[in-house]
């Protein structure tokens, strides 16, 4: 155990400096992360928009449809 303990205060600044290089690279992540995850906020607003514009489209078609087929009815009753 004594040449363990030896050992150890040498490594200590290695130790240190790769903690300190992880956390630089965890701070970096978390910034990417942040980043994208306000990008995704805001795509997700677009996309609710886009939503509500196909629903809408998708109504105005059915009752466009639903007018055709009534006349078309109408027309070969007539």
């Amino acid at each position: 155990t004594s040449s363990r303990l030896s050992t150890l205060p040498s490594q200590k600044p290695r130790q240190l400096s790769h903690l300190h290089s992880q956390l630089a690279q965890l701070t970096a992540n978390v910034s990417d992360l942040e980043n994208l995850l306000r990008m995704t906020a805001v795509q997700a607003e677009s996309m609710r928009g886009l939503g509500g514009y196909a629903g809408g489209m998708f109504m105005a078609a059915s009752k466009v449809l639903g007018e055709e087929t009534v006349r078309g009815g109408s027309s070969n009753v007539g």
